[in-house]
């Protein structure tokens, strides 16, 4: 079964597999969830990420797809698509594009020729108008990348997320427009 979604020069993004459930346990540090898991609030998605993804891709068409290095099959974290389904925001049912490597793999590129591949697949499969991604102004290094893509800041968009603290509050927003250019791997 072919189960790869789509290719760039180094990286294969494919559908999740049995067994994957490790690998993404095993990219869960203190530094990668910094950003992405609220210490002060219960865990937000318990169980399965396959099969959290597998329903999404089911429903949806797509989802956060495992993102492996072509060269020797390395699981380097996921980059995708998913729709917006946190509260409080006018955002809600719009296309996001998201991503979380493993720590070692931080600094390569590898989020941003994701990133680029994901960003193109979405114009080039969904009739969308625009596509965004969310974060918080101190993951730095989120933002970069999103900037490297193409998007650009929409501070019209932010919003404060129930699903989190303070400490992760506001959600802030960037966006990328169909006719806009994208940025491409460096």
């Amino acid at each position: 079964m072919n189960d790869i979604i789509l290719t760039t020069h180094r990286l294969a993004l494919r559908q999740w597999r049995e067994g994957d459930d490790a690998h993404a346990a095993a990219m869960q540090t203190p530094a990668v969830l910094r950003w992405l898991q609220d210490e002060a609030l219960p865990v937000r998605r318990p169980g399965s990420v396959v099969e959290r993804m597998r329903a999404m891709q089911e429903e949806h068409g797509h989802c956060f797809w495992v993102v492996e290095r072509q060269n020797d099959g390395a699981f380097l974290g996921y980059c995708g698509l998913k729709r917006v389904d946190a509260a409080g925001t006018s955002l809600t049912g719009s296309l996001e594009i998201g991503w979380s490597l493993a720590e070692q793999y931080w600094g390569r590129g590898y989020a941003t020729e994701a990133a680029v591949a994901v960003l193109d697949h979405a114009f080039d499969q969904y009739d969308v108008p625009f596509v965004v991604a969310l974060t918080v102004a101190e993951n730095v290094a989120s933002w970069r990348v999103m900037k490297r893509i193409g998007m650009t800041r929409r501070a019209d968009l932010d919003f404060d997320d129930p699903a989190f603290s303070d400490a992760l509050n506001p959600t802030i927003v960037y966006g990328i427009d169909r006719d806009q250019p994208r940025g491409r791997p460096l």
